[in-house]
């Protein structure tokens, strides 16, 4: 007993060390990690994890509920889609052609309504609320320089950083993408209770606007731009400007920092359903137009699914772009674990998968998924059937 006793005080002891190195520096993040995370049995962030964090709600106003096809689930997944299905974990799958539900599936026990994480497809919400920004006056236009917002960048090579180069993800700045390292700055902004600290941390280090780079926190300090210029907090933002206009059927949440500080996460971490996340598409495969009326910009839409850098034909503003894939372009809101939003703006068709896994990606070779074209091939194997 008294060697029990022992052993216990030298654990404890131990834990109270590590907690207080961990402040000393400043790593105290790894805690909340471990406690959301790691300790749940996961090495990176899952699809409903969302419950584990402070968030804030995004309202929806009238429904529209999307019409069903004359066809409406007249072919099952083929068995090519089902085993992917299957070994990938997907939760959802809907194939939307012609604005109607021509398929859809849910899994795992999800259905239609279930909240899951939308991870970066948040991306291209963010990237669209800039452009409502800058139509209502708030933003000057895409080449106003970040550092008018927040005078940390408005110095040598940072007070050449536009809202325009956070967009497209040429920002220049020494951010790391490293989501499985916990000692990486996407860890660190993940689970840190004060983002707004995390990324006005970050340095300009190549020339902005010159190339593209994926960084999230580009599409962060591009949230902050927003939330400063219009006054209002994003998840309001997009309520007012996007949740309700197009009719969603379900309020949504925004995951935030922390209550105390309440800043979103906006690189990431809206909890909704494929139905919801795809009228987003749609309203960009219809060049920002719903029901008749101009939400956002043509011109800015057009902008958007077009590359802006020659050397880098996979990226615009705010979205993914395959181009001539079996004769087709698409473009496309993409999130960790494959969560994507794939529109064929000319065959009138959106597909959305959800799901707790995606196939690893070279992207030296390809910055595209091998999944990603397997559930845009199947998906047109079975509307061909």
């Amino acid at each position: 007993m008294k060697m029990l006793k022992t052993s216990l005080k030298w654990i404890l002891a131990l834990l109270v060390l590590t907690v207080a190195i961990l402040y000393i520096t400043d790593t105290d993040y790894l805690l909340k990690a471990v406690r959301t995370i790691y300790l749940k049995g996961h090495s990176t962030a899952y699809l409903e994890d969302y419950k584990q964090f402070d968030n804030q709600v995004v309202s929806n106003g009238n429904s529209q509920p999307w019409p069903k096809h004359a066809d409406y689930n007249s072919v099952k997944e083929t068995e090519a889609l089902q085993k992917l299905n299957k070994d990938l974990g997907t939760v959802a799958y809907v194939i939307i052609k012609n604005d109607s539900i021509w398929f859809e599936n849910y899994y795992d026990g999800y259905g239609e309504n279930s909240k899951s994480n939308s991870f970066s497809m948040a991306k291209s919400y963010v990237s669209g609320l800039m452009q409502k920004a800058i139509e209502q006056g708030h933003i000057k236009s895409l080449e106003q320089s970040v550092g008018d917002f927040f005078p940390e960048f408005s110095e040598g090579l940072a007070s050449k950083m536009t809202v325009g180069d956070l967009s497209s993800m040429s920002s220049g700045t020494n951010w790391d993408e490293a989501y499985y390292s916990p000692l990486s700055i996407t860890t660190r902004a993940y689970f840190d209770d004060n983002l707004e600290k995390v990324i006005l941390g970050l340095k300009v280090v190549d020339e902005p606007g010159q190339a593209f780079k994926y960084a999230s926190g580009d599409t962060q300090l591009l949230a902050m731009v927003i939330e400063k210029a219009t006054g209002k907090k994003l998840y309001d933002y997009l309520a007012e400007s996007f949740w309700k206009p197009l009719g969603s059927e379900n309020e949504t949440l925004w995951q935030v920092d922390s209550e105390a500080n309440d800043l979103v996460k906006a690189y990431c971490c809206i909890a909704s359903n494929a139905k919801d996340f795809a009228r987003y598409g749609k309203l960009f495969k219809d060049h920002g137009k719903w029901n008749g009326k101009q939400i956002l910009d043509s011109a800015f839409v057009a902008k958007s699914v077009t590359p802006r850098f020659p050397k880098s034909p996979e990226y615009g503003y705010g979205w993914w772009l395959i181009q001539n894939h079996n004769g087709k372009d698409f473009f496309m809101m993409r999130g960790h674990l494959g969560q994507y939003v794939i529109v064929q703006p000319d065959d009138n068709v959106i597909i959305v998968r959800l799901g707790h896994a995606s196939l690893k990606v070279d992207e030296s070779e390809d910055p595209f998924n091998e999944d990603i074209y397997s559930y845009i091939d199947e998906g047109y194997q079975m509307m061909a059937e």
